[in-house]
């Protein structure tokens, strides 16, 4: 009939659709450009406006919330999952600060996320405290194992990998082949003299 009123399942089917058009696109958007994208981006290429997405997410804080499972979270969390299996302390150190600077050379959203930038969201906080929890419960057992300096501390360890995002949010980025070398420069830096490459 000309004129009538859309259908409330057709006002909730078009809902549906808009939020997962703005799902869609945030999560390309953040980690593409990281968590502090403009949200004027994310709803041009969701089709919608601005307001559509405060009207479906309450804003950056429900949008980021809504999505960050799936931007960051799940391969941060199969990244500590993957080191718990690792026997070899050493090779779990290895693998542990290779994977996380990797994350963070291609998910510019790890970065935000390593950087507190929005400390009111709590899902992002509390992957802060996993990966701190993950972070104390590693090198815990590397300085027990003599497979670190035995100076080096978690602190130590979480600086690094701050100053890292720093360096990657606000500096030039590195070629990838001038960045995985430093990984290993900063391996061989951090190495106790029991384990296998740490002789001096």
């Amino acid at each position: 009939m000309a004129g009538a009123a859309p259908s409330k399942s057709r006002l909730r089917a078009d809902a549906r659709r808009n939020s997962e058009q703005i799902r869609a696109a945030a999560i390309g958007a953040f980690q593409g450009q990281g968590l502090t994208v403009p949200l004027e981006e994310v709803a041009k290429a969701a089709g919608v406006s601005k307001a559509t997405i405060f009207n479906r997410f309450g804003g950056r804080i429900g949008l980021i919330e809504a999505v960050i499972e799936e931007v960051v979270a799940s391969e941060l969390f199969a990244v500590i999952d993957h080191t718990r299996t690792i026997d070899d302390v050493g090779e779990r150190i290895a693998y542990y600060l290779t994977a996380i600077r990797d994350l963070q050379y291609r998910q510019p959203a790890f970065n935000d996320v390593l950087l507190q930038t929005y400390p009111h969201s709590q899902q992002l906080m509390e992957i802060c405290r996993v990966g701190s929890e993950a972070n104390e419960e590693l090198i815990a057992a590397a300085r027990a194992s003599g497979a670190l300096r035995p100076e080096f501390t978690a602190a130590d360890l979480h600086a690094l990998v701050v100053d890292n995002a720093l360096a990657l949010k606000h500096g030039k980025r590195p070629p990838r082949d001038d960045y995985d070398r430093r990984t290993i420069y900063l391996l061989d830096g951090i190495r106790g003299r029991s384990s296998p490459s740490g002789e001096r």
